[in-house]
């Protein structure tokens, strides 16, 4: 074996045992919140899946340091699924967002789902800068909130937005709320200093994703008559064109973030690759 097969491969090899230390957090994790995450919708793939892609889209760090990236993806995961699955009137969804808000200012939990992002909450805080980017934080929240509910508002009264309206609710994914978490607890200063510059990059990585996930999704979006971008008049070439042309436009504004934060860079990028890896789209 070549020396470069041969480091190719520790690698690997160390991503690999990273995705499965975390993946045992995620799961303990979600032994915690009854109910949340019911085995039929999260089995042992949806963790798997999670723990990989927090693993490889941030090789060099320890499970300590992915503990909030990836516990803020399940929480969104759990998230999505109330309020695409669970919640049956535009006040449900209305309340949900209300109650998570006040918890993010500080309220007292009164249910697995608050309580889980009041942990979050206060793990966050343990970190020193949290209170100078809690604002921020909480904007991000709301914003992942606002989408879902226009998502929720589209399905219900059957809307057919056009693509571009339906890209621009890419907050719906809730990756930014994700990112935005994972640097302030975990971000090299560099990051922390410029989440508002760092914003503005992940939404492009986000949108990506976004419709990333409608391809791997679709067959399920239709018998789960949830909204999907095919259903929007618009061919798979026409989104996979437009998924590479976000991915050009990412790459082009990485290139000023990779010249000082090396791993804030390479994390972004490698969202993208591996999960178009992982559902096996080229875009």
């Amino acid at each position: 074996m070549a020396d470069d097969e041969l480091d190719e491969a520790f690698e690997l090899g160390m991503a690999c045992a990273l995705a499965a230390e975390c993946g045992r957090d995620l799961r303990r994790c979600a032994q915690m919140y009854g109910g949340l995450f019911p085995p039929a919708a999260f089995d042992a793939d949806f963790y798997a899946a999670l723990a990989l892609t927090g693993a490889f889209s941030a090789p060099w760090a320890t499970s300590h340091a992915l503990k909030i990236v990836n516990r803020t993806a399940l929480w969104v995961s759990a998230v999505d699924r109330l309020v695409g699955h669970t919640t049956t009137t535009r006040s449900q969804v209305t309340a949900l967002a209300r109650d998570c808000l006040a918890v993010a200012d500080g309220a007292v939990p009164r249910a697995a789902v608050t309580r889980f992002l009041a942990d979050l909450r206060d793990e966050l805080a343990t970190v020193k800068d949290f209170e100078d980017h809690r604002v921020l934080w909480r904007d991000q929240l709301a914003g992942m909130f606002e989408a879902m509910a226009r998502a929720w508002v589209w399905r219900d009264t059957r809307v057919i937005p056009t693509f571009a309206r339906y890209l621009d609710n890419a907050d719906s994914r809730g990756s930014c709320f994700v990112d935005l978490s994972h640097w302030i607890y975990a971000g090299d200063e560099w990051a922390r200093h410029h989440l508002g510059e760092l914003r503005t990059v992940s939404a492009h990585v986000q949108r990506y994703l976004h419709l990333l996930g409608d391809l791997a999704s679709y067959r399920r979006d239709v018998s789960w008559g949830d909204l999907n971008v095919l259903m929007l008049g618009v061919s798979r070439a026409e989104v996979t064109d437009a998924m590479a042309e976000l991915a050009r436009e990412a790459l082009e504004l990485l290139k000023p973030v990779r010249e000082r934060s090396p791993r804030t860079a390479a994390y972004l990028r490698r969202q993208i690759g591996f999960n178009a890896g992982l559902h096996g789209i080229s875009g």
